[in-house]
């Protein structure tokens, strides 16, 4: 029940930095309520509650600190999470043990300490605090304590969702996302499924010589909220840590839905796989919105000419904007090089966009024709070709699993840049 604390006054330590690419699981359907002092934390927390990770968690802000707290719980039951900024006029202790009268058991408290507070940490574990972060906070700090209340408790893996879609249609964003999941199942041994949101034409069951009598359909359109055993029956086993939910890929039907309607499959995938990618469909709907929004990272897949780059451009803009406390969105150019089409470079490419690409995968018609026809992975033909290490690369870069400083010819020398790395 307890975490460890963020600041230990008995032992003073520099406030080290949130980074925004830091994976953070969301929270589960969870109440919150805040009592703050100043008006600073209180618009921190408040930034905090339109995070998509605290999106099914129902926060309350009130102005008050301790006595406020006190005094609503004395008539009222308490949260999931109590969230206390201190006074430094007032004591911490005294308030807690007071605050400990009218608690429900269960209820886990936070309690954001001023510099000055000079209460001992293990008084405050003692009390039955759950976290201590010293103000001032900012949004991610809310956010990181409020998730990691639970993600540290559940003992569940918190899968990370990875969704990757294309600027544009037919620019291979399938394929790439077919081939990363591969690679992150095979050399990072993690285990990971491939969601084909593609319900009419996907093509995941092709490229991965699958051909399963059930999907995503089945969990979609099945009237219970789907559990773990469910979706273990669903799930297609492509190798030992790869699975599929494939796309039924028939016109029997039109597939539409609502903007949080494949919002419980990746609950529950999340509990038993380490990472979860989507493939989402080039299409602009309410359910892709929410399924890219919600994703803990996001890769566009464009080509290089004007429509890609527009798009590329369009889309990197919105999802930033509604993804404020995450790393931006990458994108990668694909089929670069086609022979006798004209291309933009990608120097003019990066700058309109303002960004650079994390990989350019070089346009090779008959390396992928012959995967594809074949149902094969570009590594199972090629395992010593630029492209698979790009696959590769590019999989350890959404895992978190590469080390940012560039070696010589390195293939992801843009993201070194990208950072100022030397």
């Amino acid at each position: 029940m307890i975490s460890a604390s963020r600041q230990n006054p008995e032992q003073p330590a520099e406030p080290q930095p949130l980074a925004a690419d830091d994976h953070i699981a969301p929270v589960p359907r969870v109440s919150v309520q805040a009592f703050c002092e100043t008006e600073q934390t209180s618009a921190a927390i408040q930034a905090a509650s339109q995070d998509r990770r605290l999106g099914k968690a129902h926060i309350t802000i009130k102005m008050g600190g301790m006595a406020r707290a006190i005094e609503t719980y004395h008539s009222q039951p308490t949260p999931n999470v109590i969230m206390l900024e201190t006074n430094p006029s007032t004591s911490v202790i005294d308030g807690l043990d007071e605050l400990a009268t009218v608690c429900d058991p269960g209820t886990r408290v936070v309690v954001i300490g001023a510099p000055t507070d000079t209460v001992a940490y293990r008084e405050l574990v003692r009390r039955g605090v759950n976290d201590y972060v010293i103000g001032p906070v900012e949004t991610l700090d809310i956010i990181r304590c409020i998730c990691s209340l639970f993600s540290a408790s559940e003992a569940v893996i918190t899968g990370r969702i990875i969704a990757i879609v294309g600027a544009k249609g037919g620019v291979g964003a399938s394929t790439v996302a077919h081939n990363i999941a591969w690679t992150m199942a095979r050399d990072l041994t993690m285990d990971s499924v491939v969601i084909d949101l593609d319900m009419a034409f996907g093509t995941a069951g092709l490229d991965y010589n699958q051909d399963p009598m059930q999907g995503v359909a089945n969990a979609i359109f099945q009237p219970d909220r789907p559990d773990t055993a469910l979706m273990e029956r669903l799930l297609a086993k492509c190798s030992d840590h790869l699975s599929l939910l494939a796309a039924p890929a028939t016109l029997e039907r039109v597939y539409d839905f609502g903007a949080e309607a494949f919002d419980a499959i990746f609950d529950t995938l999340r509990m038993t796989q380490q990472c979860i990618v989507l493939d989402v469909p080039h299409q602009w709907s309410a359910w892709t919105r929410h399924a890219l929004i919600t994703a803990d990272d996001i890769l566009v897949v464009a080509e290089p000419d004007l429509a890609n780059l527009r798009n590329t451009k369009n889309l990197l803009s919105t999802l930033k904007t509604s993804r404020p406390n995450d790393r931006p969105p990458l994108y990668c150019l694909n089929q670069v090089g086609m022979p006798k089409r004209p291309e933009i470079d990608l120097k003019r490419f990066a700058k309109t966009v303002e960004s650079e690409p994390i990989a350019t995968i070089p346009f090779d018609c008959k390396l992928f024709g012959t995967a594809a026809n074949n149902g094969q992975m570009i590594a199972e033909i090629a395992a010593l070709s630029r492209t698979t290490r790009l696959f590769q690369e590019l999989g350890r870069r959404l895992t978190g699993h590469v080390d940012i400083r560039p070696q010589r010819g390195s293939l992801l020398a843009p993201i070194a840049r990208l950072l100022g790395v030397r």
